[in-house]
């Protein structure tokens, strides 16, 4: 089955499913993103703080697939995010993947040490150089996404976000897509917490489906893009296979009902001393 997608501003298809690779270091990559694309994927989530940019690049080689077929982000880290840093993060990102375009640049972390302003004129550089069709933020808020959007001169096309039952965040996915920005679900399944939740359970079973793809069946129906990771090939197969039925709209009432504001990575605070923001005392 062709996996829906949602329009970007510049007119790009973004797959309502992808792969997620966090934590699927070096080669630990490799089998899950072949596994996704053998399964009809168009679409890996990266990061140069994944430290896996090699082993995705690799398993986009080994799959049966052309490039241009693949929807493919990578981000770049807050430490990062002045001009030539980030230019030069994109670059060695796209010779690690083996490639000459993402077809999306995330700004993984904001970091107000640094000029946002700064880093968006990067962000512009590399897409006028052909290097990013399109440029993004990730674990942004309402106030800095609006932000990015005054100050950026091209559009912000994508807010990934810790974005699960536990954790809805309506306000800012409200706003994300009143300014034609599309939300991604990172830990779509808030890391296995919410599998188990008895509600996930119930559907589950009545909908004769896996836990898991309720939960990313439910974010689709709100147009949220889920980034499902595994490193099983079975479960990332079955996590794309979300297209082929409907939540009843109680029950899809019954996941809503479940937010508690409960994180599982994004607490919304933000530990400076580590080393991934680069501006510890």
């Amino acid at each position: 089955m062709t996996t829906p997608t949602l329009s970007l501003p510049s007119g790009d298809d973004l797959p309502m499913v992808g792969m997620g690779t966090y934590k699927l270091e070096g080669d630990a990559a490799h089998e899950p993103v072949v596994a996704a694309l053998d399964a009809g994927y168009g679409h890996v989530d990266t990061a140069e703080g994944y430290m896996n940019e090699a082993g995705v690049g690799d398993a986009l080689a080994a799959a049966d697939v052309d490039r241009d077929d693949v929807f493919l982000t990578s981000k770049v880290l807050p430490k990062n995010l002045d001009y030539e840093s980030t230019v030069a993060a994109c670059e060695a990102s796209l010779d690690a993947l083996g490639t000459d375009y993402l077809d999306l640049y995330l700004v993984h972390w904001p970091n107000p040490a640094i000029s946002l302003r700064e880093t968006l004129d990067a962000m512009e550089t590399l897409h006028h150089r052909g290097l990013v069709r399109n440029v993004g933020v990730s674990n942004f808020s309402t106030y800095q996404l609006g932000v990015a959007l005054h100050v950026s001169d091209v559009p912000i096309a994508v807010n990934q976000i810790e974005y699960h039952p536990y954790l809805q965040r309506p306000e800012l996915v409200e706003y994300c897509q009143a300014n034609d920005v599309v939300v991604e679900a990172a830990a779509p399944l808030a890391r296995t917490e919410v599998l188990g939740d008895d509600v996930v359970q119930e559907l589950a079973s009545e909908y004769d489906r896996s836990p898991a793809q309720i939960v990313l069946r439910w974010a689709v129906e709100d147009d949220v893009v889920p980034l499902p990771k595994s490193s099983s090939p079975e479960h990332v197969r079955a996590n794309r296979d979300v297209f082929d039925f409907e939540l009843d709209p109680a029950d899809h009432d019954r996941l809503d009902a479940l937010d508690r504001d409960h994180a599982v990575y994004d607490d919304r605070q933000r530990n400076w001393d580590r080393d991934t923001f680069g501006i510890a005392k």
